[in-house]
């Protein structure tokens, strides 16, 4: 099966479930994605476009990056895999993200500090609702009238 030639954007926002007006504003923030106007006016994105177009909603939705990180993602991916039309080859060869290591054990001093904080922290706490309650009593207490 062939190839399309291109995508209008209802088409494209229907395969990659966008709301037109988020593929719009995208445009915007993204030089990568310049879908040019065809015969009728319309913008029509290439299979290239697309897959720029899946990759920044995978940096925003799935991975988490803002705006301005996916950007600079996007840009650095786009670089490394030759321009536009590396860029579905790269895409589709990305490995899954290694696990995090975890953190690192606290030692006994440290562990002692937090308890301290936390002790402090409810001795603080405790007062301020005291002061509230107070605060409270005093409000509800009996007006004096001339």
């Amino acid at each position: 099966m062939a190839k399309k030639t291109g995508y209008r954007i209802g088409d494209l926002c229907r395969l990659l479930d966008l709301q037109p007006y988020v593929l719009r504003y995208w445009e915007t923030e993204f030089p990568a994605l310049q879908a040019p106007e065809g015969a009728s006016g319309q913008r029509l994105y290439t299979e290239e476009e697309l897959e720029i177009v899946r990759r920044i909603k995978r940096l925003l939705y799935d991975e988490g990056f803002t705006i301005a990180g996916a950007k600079k993602r996007l840009d650095a991916e786009l670089a490394a895999g030759g321009g536009v039309l590396g860029a579905a080859t790269l895409f589709a060869e990305e490995s899954p993200a290694a696990e995090a290591p975890p953190p690192p054990r606290l030692d006994s001093d440290s562990s002692q500090r937090i308890e301290r904080v936390g002790a402090a922290l409810a001795e603080i706490l405790a007062e301020a609702r005291a002061l509230q309650r107070m605060v409270r009593e005093e409000e509800s207490g009996p007006y004096l009238e001339d």
